[in-house]
């Protein structure tokens, strides 16, 4: 039987490819066309589930909070300023509805890093092993373990703080796009990156030598 992360959760195909996503967002707002909307859902639901997935660590939680999110869009699109992009907006909606449903269910969440994915991870940072991509046969056979403690690493960090390491480093979004997603400026953001992985490092030092004194 197929998984459900693999199953799309519509069977609508995306009409008017060649639009924009702001171009959607107008003719939608113009004309309250379904299919305008039903495209842009189309065009995010993989790339925003996937998301969603690893921030949350939870196959259900994640389609919760992905439809909570779509829904939340249809009510507030009016609210998208002409001249914004909708990437940052989605994100900022679908990130921050993230980040509550973790705050209300703090004790059945298991923060991961989508343990489905292929993350390089290599023997000299923490860093490196969050944003290397390409794997060899030697770091294939150590992938398991060394995802477990990264994802527990990162556990150890705020929500916050957890969705600013999805973003840059599982989303792979540009600066740029993450502080306009977080409505910060982009020196913050760059700031926030730099502490976040500082912290990260000093966790996983501290792990490692408590796996080599046990």
């Amino acid at each position: 039987m197929e998984s459900s992360i693999q199953k799309p959760f519509f069977v609508l195909e995306e009409t008017q490819p060649g639009l924009s996503d702001e171009q959607l967002v107008e003719l939608y707002l113009e004309r309250r066309e379904p299919q305008h909307f039903e495209a842009l859902l189309r065009r995010y639901e993989r790339e925003l589930f996937t998301f969603l997935r690893r921030f949350l660590g939870n196959v259900q939680h994640a389609e919760d909070v992905f439809q909570g999110t779509f829904l939340l869009v249809h009510l507030r699109i009016e609210q998208f300023e002409s001249g914004k992009r909708f990437r940052p907006w989605l994100y900022a909606i679908a990130s921050n509805k993230a980040i509550d449903f973790m705050r209300r269910n703090k004790r059945h969440l298991m923060p991961s890093l989508d343990q489905t994915s292929k993350v390089g991870e290599s023997e000299e940072s923490i860093a490196q092993r969050l944003s290397s991509r390409d794997l060899g046969p030697d770091q294939l056979a150590i992938s398991n373990e060394t995802r477990e403690r990264v994802r527990e690493a990162v556990q150890e960090l705020n929500a916050p703080t957890q969705q600013l390491i999805q973003l840059a480093f599982y989303q792979g979004l540009k600066y740029a796009d993450i502080a306009e997603i977080l409505q910060i400026p982009l020196g913050t953001v760059k700031s926030r990156v730099f502490t976040a992985i500082r912290k990260l490092n000093e966790i996983w030092m501290r792990k490692e030598g408590e796996c080599q004194s046990s």
